[in-house]
């Protein structure tokens, strides 16, 4: 008797084993292909919208270049070049930001019109100077002009009040890699004491990426964001190389691979997280448990 109720209990055992592997089995393979690796999503270019904002206004149009040329005419000319290549890569809902309305009104309407087409990206185009004590004087065409030749090269700013400080220092860095990989280097001016008020926090020694949390345009638009100050136009020789076509092609290039790369690097994440989500077991879908002693009574 003692032997018979071993058997059966050994029987029962060997089903419910049976059972519960049939089970798992046919659950792993209804689940399989939602925990496979997942294949990297594609960035979607025509529905991924950038901003690209020109700095200053025709009014107000920033620094006066070493030959005596506003640095919005500067901006404008390279924004326009960036849109172009960045259509071309088909980022084709890219707008072209320009406001007339003066500071500080002018600065909130930007961040304002960027949020109110709920934008992916905002960069802003700037051209840069330095403080009025580091200019020095020359003529130029018969006319007297101020210039620095001291610091040549592109900077960086994101701030850190952004609602997407993390995206927007992934981005300043991707633009500082692709700057840098066309020959163009960074300026480190911005550290200096002789900055007095403008000296910022590097925050990428390697990318030229600094901080300034009080730049309206970075801190009161709801995406990434970063203002990029594409050259010295204060700079004689770079002024030049600044008004060229060339230089103008090699940036607006730059500027499409890092938001190619940014665009690609988002929609990874995306994918990432819903892959996590469809991964994760739920309370139905987990395996039952055999009770196995309760047939054995």
């Amino acid at each position: 008797m003692i032997a018979l109720r071993r058997a059966g209990t050994a029987l029962i055992l060997i089903v419910a084993i049976a059972l519960f592997a049939d089970g798992h089995s046919a659950r792993s393979e209804e689940h399989g292909p939602q925990a496979a690796k997942p294949t990297p999503a594609a960035c979607r270019r025509s529905g991924f919208r950038v901003v690209v904002d020109v700095g200053h206004t025709v009014e107000v149009p920033g620094a006066i270049s070493a030959r005596g040329v506003p640095e919005y005419a500067f901006n404008l000319a390279l924004a326009r070049d960036v849109k172009r290549a960045l259509v071309d890569a088909g980022f084709e809902t890219t707008v072209l930001s320009i406001t007339s309305e003066a500071p500080p009104l002018g600065l909130f309407e930007r961040a304002f019109r960027a949020n109110k087409m709920a934008a992916d990206l905002f960069i802003s185009i700037h051209h840069d100077s330095v403080p009025d004590p580091l200019l020095q004087t020359w003529y130029y065409d018969g006319q007297q002009n101020r210039f620095n030749d001291s610091f040549p090269g592109y900077a960086i700013f994101i701030s850190s009040e952004n609602a997407d400080r993390a995206g927007s220092l992934t981005f300043g860095r991707l633009l500082g890699e692709q700057l840098q990989a066309r020959g163009i280097r960074y300026t480190s001016h911005y550290t200096l004491a002789s900055m007095r008020t403008r000296r910022r926090q590097l925050v990428d020694a390697d990318a030229g990426v600094y901080r300034y949390d009080q730049l309206v345009v970075l801190k009161e638009t709801r995406m990434p964001a970063v203002l990029l100050e594409a050259g010295s136009i204060v700079n004689r020789q770079e002024e030049l190389a600044l008004a060229s076509p060339e230089r103008r092609a090699l940036e607006s290039a730059a500027i499409a691979a890092a938001v190619e790369d940014f665009c690609a690097a988002r929609a990874s994440r995306r994918g990432e997280r819903l892959a996590r989500r469809r991964s994760t077991p739920t309370a139905a879908g987990r395996p039952r448990r055999v009770n196995a002693a309760r047939f054995a009574r």
